[in-house]
Order: C-alpha cells, then structure tokens, then sequence
C-alpha cells in the first residue's frame, strides 16, 4: 500500500526522551533544595521559556521564601510540599509537564480551559458511531447512506498496524470522502500520526522540523532537522477532512499540523491544543521524577507548534442532537463533487 514509514528525526527524538536524567548540580534533600533542583532543570532544559515569554526569575523569587520556611514534619507536609511544587510547574502552561511522586502526579489543565468543547460523545455514539467496526485503534463506520466514511480515533498510544488501516480504506472504497476526528485525542505515539497520515500524501513531503536544547542558555538550540513524510503507493485521492478541538494535543496536534500538507485535505473545529515539545524527565532529590518538553517541533512553514494549530474552517458545536462539526465535514465532502 505505502512505504514502510522511517524517519530518521523521530529515532533520535525517541533516544533522547526514553530515560530518565539525574541532574548535576549539587543540591539537598530539603523543600528548598528540591525546588532549586526543579527550577535549575527547567531553567536549562525546557524548551519553551523565551517562546511563551516566561520570566523564569520572577517565577523563583515568588515562590523562595515558601519553600525556604516549609518544613516536613508529617505525612500531609508532603502533600502541601507537593501541591506548592504542582503550582510551580504550572506556570508553564503545558500539558507536557508533569511531576510524579508515589502518592500524586500534577496535571496542568490550563492550556484547554476557556475553550468550546466542541464534542459530545454522547452525541457522537446515540447518531454517528453506533453500528461500528474496530480495526486496531481505529473505530470506523460509513455515514449519509454509504457516502462517507468516518473514522474515531480517541488515542494515538491505541495502536493499529498497516493492514488494519488497509481493512479499513478497503471498508471505504466507495465512499466519497473520509472524515477523520482525532478530538479530546490526547495524544501518544508519533509513529502512529504518520502511519495514519501516510495515505493522504503523494509524493514525499517534508511536513515540519524540529530540534532540540543544546545548552543551558533559553536560546540554545541544535539546528533543525526535517520531518519527512513519504509518498503512499496506495494514496487516497478523495477529499479527507479532520475534526479536532482544544483537547487534541501532542501527537494528535502534530496530526493535525502535518495534515495540512496532505492533499485534498482540510481541518474543521476549533485550534488544537498544542503540545508541540517532546518530553524528558529528570529525578529531583527526593525521588520525584519532573517530566517535561525538551525538543521543539514546527510546521513546514517554521511556525512552532506549541500552542497548537488553527484550522481552516471554524466550526463550534451549538446543537443538541447533532454533531455540527461532523455534519460540516459530510457538506465539504459532497461540495467537492459537482
């Protein structure tokens, strides 16, 4: 069907984020020390200070006195020594940024809080997904009388392999178009957004870059390296259409970017979430693991993913017994054909 999907750029991205740092500089075991430790480590390390326009400074001098006078004499002393260290790395505004202890994992909800949901799945399973068919992590079904294939796909860590995506073009062989909808998609693996991408492209395509911190300084950088996309022997020349909303983030916002490449495509819904940065993590003294973006990713045209990708046309979900960002991608499909 297509070729075999190697890049080059992801190994590399998956070598430098599969384990787990120590940091060097010398620290103690102490609220305050643990908090140097983590402010030191996204001062030098995280990728997005300067492009979000953080003052880093500001963020240490706020919050020192409290870590200098918090003492841990009971067990709820860690919670609150938790939470303070949680609104911390808050301030950065990413998804990708997390803290982990035995007793509690910090989760930033920012970045998608204010925005139109745009999705209902109760909507979505009582009128479209009914009768559906799983392939892998794909849930598939044909809409509007046969005419449009629909594909769910709730999580790019649900893996598929080639032949499930094959059963699943075969499946809409017929069909005018495919509408593929990757919202409240969270994101997982890449190797599964240029799987699910490969069909759409007919030639190789460079689809973004990326590149990685080099130093301790905000600015320092290696240079870019290029994300290919290679062409499908295979390629479905309909139109595709991709629903996303605020909640579609990290990998499935790099989807998201790296269709707008793909021909005959278009994006429908509301700006995806970003999480353009790939993560790595380091161990603080107290054993807690701080995981957070280290490498940048960016568009074809060098615009930074981060803070997510706007679509081509805006549609927000306002009715109560439908799906109006589905019922947009069925009119686009169809306004493709004379």
């Amino acid at each position: 069907m297509y070729k075999t999907i190697k890049h080059i750029a992801l190994c590399i991205m998956v070598l430098l984020c599969s384990c787990t740092h120590q940091f060097d500089e010398p620290t103690t075991n102490s609220p305050l020390g643990n908090f140097e430790a983590l402010w030191n480590i996204i001062d030098q390390k995280y990728c997005f200070l300067d492009e979000k326009q953080i003052d880093w400074d500001a963020v240490y001098l706020s919050y020192y006195s409290q870590f200098d006078t918090l003492q841990i004499r009971t067990y709820e002393d860690n919670y609150r020594f938790f939470d303070l260290m949680e609104e911390v790395v808050n301030t950065l505004n990413d998804g990708h940024v997390n803290l982990y202890s035995s007793f509690d994992i910090s989760v930033c909800h920012s970045w998608y809080e204010g925005y139109p949901e745009n999705f209902d799945i109760d909507i979505l399973t009582q009128h479209y997904l009914k009768d559906y068919r799983q392939a892998g992590g794909l849930n598939y079904c044909r809409l509007d009388n046969d005419s449009i294939g629909y594909i769910y796909y709730n999580s790019f860590s649900n893996t598929f392999s080639q032949a499930n995506w094959l059963a699943v073009l075969r499946y809409f062989n017929h069909c005018k178009g495919i509408v593929i909808d990757v919202r409240n998609n969270g994101g997982g693996t890449l190797t599964n957004a240029y799987l699910l991408a490969a069909p759409f492209f007919a030639q190789d395509t460079i689809v973004g870059y990326w590149q990685h911190k080099t130093g301790p300084q905000h600015n320092e950088f290696s240079e870019l390296k290029p994300m290919l996309m290679e062409q499908s022997n295979g390629y479905w020349k309909r139109p595709v259409v991709v629903l996303c909303n605020r909640q579609t983030y990290s990998a499935a916002n790099f989807f998201v970017s790296i269709m707008r490449y793909a021909d005959n495509s278009r994006i429908v819904g509301g700006t995806s979430g970003g999480g353009g940065g790939m993560p790595m993590s380091y161990e603080l003294p107290c054993g807690w693991l701080l995981r957070f973006s280290s490498i940048k990713m960016y568009d074809r045209d060098m615009n930074s993913i981060e803070l997510g990708i706007s679509p081509h046309i805006i549609v927000n979900q306002q009715s109560e017994d439908k799906d109006d960002l589905i019922e947009k991608a069925i009119t686009i499909i169809h306004s493709a054909y004379p």
